[in-house]
């Protein structure tokens, strides 16, 4: 055998779920769980659409969600590319994911649920950054909620004293990426070079 192709071969793999593996997952954002949320910074959001699964980081100070309550978030949708891939999934199947990150803490939270886009006014305007208030925000309606222990961070080494600072050799920036993906239409010398004053002058 050299693929899984049933759950019963795919149980054989693996042990039995732990009492605290189980016991750690519940339906609504619990105070500790809340706590935590209410500190981090950034998160991935997952969506699912006509063309496949989608994955998007979604950051701001923390706290980058806001809790209304035990069973409600709210995730504002700042300036970006105007793909808008995970607002186009969230109006075919609402079903969405989020994985929260806080620099420095090994173990992450996740929450899933179903969202709707919202475009209150009084909501907005709440949600605003520097100013200005986001496009739209994403109302979470929450059906589970868990926090995953620290062992794919500390298998990564992401938040390592070697891992953080100068970029690492030989990873390609942002200009190199769509220099190679134009055939060089586009001038990444340029394109780096005009980043850093674009992203502070459209940050928000």
């Amino acid at each position: 055998m050299t693929h899984i192709t049933s759950l019963a071969q795919l149980e054989t793999l693996f042990g039995s779920v732990g009492d605290a593996s189980l016991r750690k997952e519940v339906p609504t954002l619990h105070p500790v769980y809340r706590a935590w949320i209410e500190r981090s910074p950034f998160a991935v959001l997952a969506t699912n659409g006509p063309n496949g699964l989608d994955t998007s980081p979604r950051g701001d100070p923390a706290p980058l969600v806001t809790i209304q309550d035990e069973r409600t978030l709210f995730l504002p949708e700042r300036r970006g590319n105007n793909r808008i891939d995970s607002l186009r999934n969230v109006l075919h199947d609402p079903h969405v994911s989020l994985i929260f990150f806080i620099p420095g803490v090994r173990e992450t939270v996740r929450v899933n649920g179903r969202a709707r886009i919202c475009v209150a006014p009084d909501l907005l305007a709440r949600l605003a950054m520097n100013g200005q208030p986001p496009t739209c925000a994403l109302e979470v309606s929450v059906d589970t909620v868990f926090f995953q222990c620290a062992r794919a961070l500390l298998r990564s080494s992401l938040w390592s004293a070697d891992s953080l600072g100068a970029r690492p050799d030989g990873v390609p920036t942002a200009g190199q990426l769509l220099s190679a993906l134009t055939d060089q239409a586009i001038d990444g010398g340029s394109y780096d070079a005009e980043l850093p004053a674009r992203q502070a002058k459209t940050l928000y």
